[in-house]
């Protein structure tokens, strides 16, 4: 990761940011606010990371269930696996980026740990653990499982997290490892997005570098070239959004080879309306709006184009989804309707997307002719939405 100095680790508490500002109410001021502590002091919090505060695992080490009793404070200690791939440079750019950057939609970064050849990150305490765990976990069942409204929460979130790191951050930030297990969950299952090892600032050189994410999350454009853009985040949050609405993992070694992967398996369905039901989780029993179904899915389908510049900006997938919102009453949809007309990108992908039915329907392909109408149709109801409330706003004045 050639983009980011290489500072020693006893530097990060000095280091200073006069190239990188934080807007969105970035209240550090461009100095690292991450509290530095001794490994002697994480041991204690986690009693000796004894195996009753484990909480989850993987190959960037474990995370530990804490407690610090000076400031009276449950925290979650990520100890780094010094074998693993998280290496020096990962490790210096989790500390720099979570401390600079400040959202609610991004983990907070409380402190950090780099006694000798020990690497550890201290993090708030995330009650509910990760999207994967409740969405593809063991724990998973029809009575546990995510309801429609909980999973279009996380998606908005999320969305929101990715819309400040690439629109509202200066300069922009890629996260780059975008996954549902990188996706923490407070108590009331709104998300943050975690693990910021592999991001990198889009405004950087590349220097040659190559940068992968996690398999079957990975853009077309970054696998074969190791280069990535705020567009291949767009397209990671395709897959996961793909995982919100089927209940599937983005690759499953466990299913029979045609199957494991979800995009190859998802594609066919998503060119054909008709089969858009097929996609949806039998654990949610039907609980949803079909036609809201149908319009998530629309917008996954976009996040998933092939060529990264017909993908959306996350600020226009932002909008869509608040439009869809069910959580939202009447009078504060109506105030946001107002002040969010529908984003002209997306109004230039509707221009395009009519012109291109047109010819479709000249060309009579069917498969394609499919997909053109069931995007036509879900903008059609999106506007549709827009003029009935803002008739219902005139009305009540």
């Amino acid at each position: 990761m050639s983009w980011f100095p290489c500072l020693p680790l006893t530097s990060i508490r000095n280091y200073s940011t006069d190239d990188y500002c934080c807007s969105s109410g970035s209240s550090n001021n461009g100095n690292i606010s991450a509290r530095s502590f001794t490994f002697r002091e994480l041991a204690s919090a986690t009693m000796d990371f004894r195996k009753e505060c484990l909480v989850g695992e993987g190959g960037f080490g474990r995370v530990y269930k804490g407690y610090l009793e000076n400031t009276n404070q449950i925290v979650a200690v990520k100890l780094l696996d010094r074998n693993g791939f998280q290496g020096n440079n990962e490790f210096i750019v989790e500390v720099l980026m979570l401390s600079l950057l400040r959202n609610s939609n991004l983990v907070n970064l409380i402190g950090y740990c780099s006694d000798g050849d020990q690497r550890l990150l201290v993090y708030e305490f995330m009650e509910l653990g990760s999207l994967e765990d409740h969405l593809l976990g063991d724990m998973t069942s029809e009575e546990t499982s995510l309801s429609w409204d909980a999973r279009m929460r996380i998606a908005s979130g999320t969305a929101k997290g990715l819309e400040y790191l690439h629109e509202e951050a200066n300069p922009p930030v890629i996260h780059g490892d975008l996954k549902s297990s990188n996706i923490l969950l407070d108590k009331e299952f709104n998300p943050k997005l975690s693990d910021f090892g592999l991001a990198k600032l889009d405004s950087a050189p590349e220097n040659g570098s190559r940068v992968m994410g996690s398999y079957g999350y990975c853009a077309p454009e970054c696998a074969k070239t190791g280069q990535i853009t705020v567009k291949s985040d767009v397209y990671s949050y395709g897959v996961l959004l793909l995982e919100l609405i089927t209940g599937r993992r983005a690759f499953d070694s466990n299913l029979p080879s045609d199957r494991q992967n979800i995009i190859p398996w998802a594609k066919p369905i998503l060119k054909d309306p008709r089969r858009f039901h097929e996609l949806a989780d039998p654990l949610l029993q039907g609980n949803y709006e079909t036609t809201k179904l149908n319009q998530v899915i629309a917008i996954s389908a976009m996040c998933l184009h092939e060529e990264p510049m017909a993908r959306p900006f996350m600020t226009d997938v932002v909008k869509v989804l608040g439009f869809l919102s069910t959580e939202q009453s009447p009078e504060s949809q109506s105030e946001s309707l107002r002040e969010t007309p529908l984003p002209t990108r997306l109004n230039d992908v509707i221009r395009e997307e009519h012109t291109r039915l047109f010819m479709i329907l000249e060309e009579d392909n069917s498969m394609e002719r499919s997909r053109a109408i069931a995007v036509a149709e879900a903008i059609k109801w999106g506007e549709d939405s827009r003029n009935k409330t803002s008739r219902h706003i005139r009305v009540l004045r």
